[in-house]
């Protein structure tokens, strides 16, 4: 049987999390071994043994109920982004072995993203990697990249590890640690989605090895879906920013999502975003003009 060590390291986190008393449980004074619920407890108060539920932790019960697992998260006050993410890792939807292929973009997703001229707007595939974006959304975000490439493959820049890794982003958004810990909540729902994505395993492996920051992001197990956000940019041409950003997933297009930044109307960061936009205009090549067809 295979065992799901995830499963197991993301209960253990959240009983860790829970104070006894705050759910009104007696321990009677002394000193406990272990912070939050142990084992026994959560068994107790969510109605199963514990044989089942250590079995359950060590990732050896493929087949929990939705009372179990309801039951469980009721104890645990896990958020609903919670409850989808202990579903995900408690039973994963079987998977045949397929080989992995690079996302493509749908050309009508990308005419879109072309049509967007007024607003940054951006696809995100399902690891995170930058599969599109416009001309604004490129300035405002990684105007010291390649705006092509995107195109390929094998240049595309990738969301988590341009946040972790590359100086620019941590300078470019103010609260740098809470835009750490939605990156690293949003990427653990993915990984708990695919969890035999082995370009996805990469990735969280290289971070880990290379940014402490995100390896204690990762350990303590974040869970939470980022679907929208109100945040401040430093950007280095045009100054402070405040932009509201909307994740939309793509339906037909497996994990993928399209980003779109707006501000409020009136505002100085309105101001400063149609500046941005303006030197993004002048900075386009000239059409190259037609050539006169031939007399005859």
């Amino acid at each position: 049987m295979q065992q799901r060590p995830e499963l197991g390291e993301f209960l253990r986190s959240r009983r860790a999390r829970v104070r006894p008393d705050d759910i009104g449980l007696a321990t009677y004074g002394g000193r406990r071994r272990v912070p939050g619920l142990r084992r026994e407890e959560l068994a107790q108060l969510a109605g199963i043994s514990v044989g089942y539920y250590t079995r359950l932790e060590q990732g050896q019960s493929p087949n929990a109920s939705d009372a179990v697992l309801a039951a469980i998260a009721r104890v645990l006050r896990l958020d609903e982004a919670e409850r989808a993410h202990l579903h995900a890792l408690a039973r994963p939807a079987p998977r045949a072995r397929r080989r992995v292929a690079p996302e493509r973009l749908r050309p009508a997703v990308q005419l879109m993203i072309d049509s967007l001229t007024d607003v940054p707007a951006l696809v995100l595939g399902r690891r995170t990697d930058v599969l599109a974006w416009n001309p604004l959304a490129h300035a405002l975000l990684a105007g010291h990249l390649d705006r092509d490439s995107v195109r390929h493959p094998h240049t595309r820049p990738n969301w988590a590890r341009l946040f972790f890794l590359d100086p620019h982003l941590r300078e470019l958004v103010t609260d740098w640690p809470g835009k750490a810990r939605d990156t690293v909540a949003d990427l653990r729902l993915i990984a708990g989605r695919h969890p035999d994505d082995p370009r996805l395993a990469e990735l969280v492996g290289e971070l880990t090895m290379r940014s402490a920051e995100f390896a204690a992001l990762w350990s303590a197990h974040p869970v939470r879906r980022c679907a929208r956000h109100t945040r401040e940019y430093r950007h280095p041409v045009v100054g402070p920013l405040t932009l509201n950003d909307e994740l939309l997933t793509l339906p037909d297009d497996e994990g993928q999502r399209l980003v779109v930044f707006t501000v409020a109307p009136g505002s100085a960061s309105q101001a400063a975003l149609r500046l941005l936009a303006d030197l993004v205009a002048d900075a386009q090549p000239a059409p190259t003009p037609r050539a006169a067809p031939a007399p005859r």
